[in-house]
């Protein structure tokens, strides 16, 4: 058989929806399909999702993929799994769920991170900070939304839940388990568990100090693995259920900053990509650890040639343009299409009449920590209109990736250019258009910009096979068009991006006070 046809069961488990699709394991998108997670929400900072949920959605997709003109069994030689990382799925020794999801915005473990690790040196105390970042370039958050935070309090608040639970995985690992049986991470998985000594790449293992300091139970720590590896074949029932053959292959589980990075074709060094999916980051690879704390920016262990990602994080950009659709629904009419919002903010002139959207939904991540912050419209005036609203979200995102990647470009050393984009926002050539002219960058476009993790899943998978080497990933993406920023706009950006920042600085105390 080809290895231009050798298939991959990639698995994109986002925070709002999963996309499951067959893939080649040179990153051509043969089928795929996409359904909506829903998120439960309660008092405590609890965000949680069904993982029982996800397991079905990714059987009955596959069912469909593959009874539609299906090929030969045996044609699917891999599974690879991507998505959403720093959150926690507790599982007994089948791997199934014994509890849901807790989601990297859920922060009910606080009370015990900042106990753990909180002082008054930007929210921590110097000994555990300093000892943290030393071994592994970050520090868990004392807002406790991050696996740390997870396990200590179900390990603490939840005992009869942390009795049945034989693992704490993250998302991509328990999918993984489901059709492996195997309990298994990766460096790059368990990244945001700040449990591994990031100093020494090729010393896959965790850190006993940190393990200890942590006082978390290391007995339930999944067994690492080498970052994208093959953790073990499909299991015989699982692989008679989905009509894939037992021998295919399933490979460690990717964050989609990772799966990102390969489907970009950005695995050079200081080749970076931008995603505007419903969170949003910079990075690219690079070859030493560092950490900047002043702009909440890190080296994470990464994937292919280079042995680290830039790790930075804005924790809202199409979530954006998700809720602002969302409030424009009527009860007697659907909401507007994101083709008619953004049609609509076409007609609005660059700067958006001096109205700003500050796109801080959920709080904040890089270039400033702050889980308070919340979003807002600024500068609203009797002449406003309704384009210029829906204009300033997309503007408002850029505004503050053009933030963020200042931070990159001072972290790296140099002006981060061309850049690939990704993500379900990279689908508008208007907010394409709008990200170069803030940044003032080019930007290259990944072909079928939606589809990136599951592109990079594929690719993994074929990399994990020896189908493909990572040195020849960035030619097996495509790149559909590029936008380059328009110097007349440059003004206005410039006058409004200076303003972006000072507006965190003024209301950094409100929203202290009002959601602390």
């Amino acid at each position: 058989m080809s290895t231009a046809r050798r298939l991959v069961l990639a698995v994109d488990l986002g925070t709002s929806g999963i996309k499951v699709g067959l893939v080649t394991t040179h990153g051509e998108i043969v089928r795929w399909e996409q359904h909506p997670l829903t998120t439960e929400y309660a008092e405590h900072g609890s965000a949680t999702q069904d993982p029982d949920g996800w397991w079905h959605l990714v059987r009955e997709s596959t069912h469909r993929l593959l009874g539609s003109a299906p090929p030969a069994a045996g044609e699917v030689v891999a599974v690879a799994i991507t998505g959403q990382w720093g959150s926690t799925v507790p599982v007994d020794a089948s791997g199934r769920a014994v509890g849901p999801c807790l989601l990297w915005t859920d922060t009910q473990g606080a009370p015990h991170a900042r106990a753990l690790v909180g002082g008054r040196i930007q929210g921590y105390r110097a000994r555990p900070l300093a000892t943290w970042i030393r071994r592994t370039g970050g520090v868990p958050s004392t807002s406790g939304a991050d696996p740390l935070g997870h396990i200590l309090h179900l390990e603490r608040d939840c005992p009869e839940l942390a009795a049945r639970a034989r693992w704490y995985l993250e998302p991509v690992d328990h999918l993984a388990m489901r059709f492996t049986g195997v309990a298994a991470a990766s460096p790059m998985s368990m990244t945001a568990a700040w449990l591994t000594d990031n100093r020494h790449p090729e010393v896959v293992g965790y850190d006993t100090v940190l393990v200890d300091r942590a006082g978390v139970p290391p007995e339930k720590l999944p067994p690492l693995q080498p970052s994208g590896s093959v953790v073990g074949t499909v299991r015989r029932e699982v692989a008679d259920d989905l009509g894939i053959s037992p021998a295919a292959q399933v490979v460690t589980g990717l964050p989609d900053l990772h799966a990102a990075a390969i489907g970009s074709g950005s695995l050079g060094l200081h080749e970076a990509h931008i995603s505007i999916g419903t969170s949003g980051w910079v990075t690219c690879p690079l070859d030493r650890k560092k950490t900047d704390l002043l702009r909440q920016c890190a080296t994470v262990p990464g994937i292919g040639p280079h042995p680290y990602l830039l790790g930075d994080n804005q924790d809202s950009a199409g979530r954006c343009l998700q809720w602002y659709r969302g409030t424009l629904a009527e009860r007697d009419r659907p909401a507007p299409s994101y083709d008619d919002i953004t049609d609509l903010a076409a007609t609005a002139p660059a700067g958006s009449g001096g109205v700003m959207f500050t796109p801080w939904l959920t709080g904040e991540r890089s270039p400033v920590d702050d889980r308070a912050a919340r979003a807002g419209f600024h500068n609203i005036g009797v002449a406003t209109t309704g384009a210029d609203l829906a204009r300033a979200v997309l503007e408002g995102v850029a505004l503050n990736t053009r933030w963020l990647l200042e931070a990159a470009d001072h972290f790296t050393g140099r002006r981060l250019e061309p850049l690939r984009i990704i993500g379900g926002g990279a689908q508008s050539d208007l907010w394409c258009q709008v990200v170069a002219d803030v940044c003032g960058r080019v930007l290259e476009r990944a072909e079928e910009p939606l589809l990136t993790g599951l592109r990079g899943a594929g690719l993994a998978a074929g990399a994990a096979l020896r189908d493909v080497a990572y040195a020849d990933v960035r030619s097996l993406v495509p790149v559909d068009r590029v936008f380059e920023p328009v110097p007349a706009h440059r003004d206005v950006y410039d006058r409004l991006f200076a303003e972006f920042p000072r507006l965190h600085k003024a209301q950094k105390g409100i929203f202290a006070r009002l959601n602390g």
